[in-house]
């Protein structure tokens, strides 16, 4: 079988498979990411049904999903695995809607090394292009990262400062690169 990835926006149907995707992610690499995975599951999947209503997602608020995909189809199949998630988050400040950041950004390690980062970066950079008066994308990266700090410089990222300590996690503080890109 041919396969290739497809990349959409996620809506409430994708709930569930976008919230267990996030706490692997969350268990597995919790000095990536901003939030714990206790936390995540204290607050539950309902915590992220605003962003995949997608009311927002044309001012720049949405979630994206990487699947693998039968290239003759060019669908999902009903139970395929989503394997890769990153958001994009808009400032909703007056003095700064002209920059959204990237969120949440994992691709499941069996599907790392695939190119699964890289498309779900493109589609997200695609849309970002789109959204009217969005100027600026920005993103936090762990300063330890390099994999993805060099998959963002190649698609033109730019390390503009880093914020030491930016995370403790278990009592082990991690520092952030903060990098951003014009759209």
């Amino acid at each position: 079988m041919n396969s290739a990835l497809l990349i959409r926006q996620l809506g409430p149907a994708d709930r569930d498979a976008y919230f267990q995707l996030r706490l692997r992610g969350l268990k597995a690499h919790p000095e990536s990411f901003g939030q714990g995975y206790e936390e995540a599951l204290a607050k539950g999947a309902s915590q992220h049904d605003a962003m995949l209503q997608g009311a927002r997602a044309a001012k720049g608020d949405f979630l994206l999903g990487a699947y693998v995909v039968n290239a003759a189809v060019n669908a999902a199949p009903a139970n395929a695995p989503l394997i890769g998630v990153v958001g994009l988050l808009r400032s909703q400040r007056d003095k700064e809607q002209h920059k959204a950041s990237v969120i949440g950004m994992y691709v499941a390690p069996e599907a790392t090394g695939r190119g699964v980062g890289r498309a779900l970066l493109n589609a997200l950079l695609e849309r970002a292009a789109q959204v009217e008066g969005l100027r600026q994308i920005q993103l936090i990266v762990n300063s330890q990262n390099e994999a993805a700090r060099k998959l963002y410089e190649s698609l033109g990222f730019r390390r503009y400062g880093c914020e030491i300590d930016a995370l403790n996690v278990n009592g082990v503080f991690h520092d952030a690169d903060l990098m951003a890109r014009f759209v």
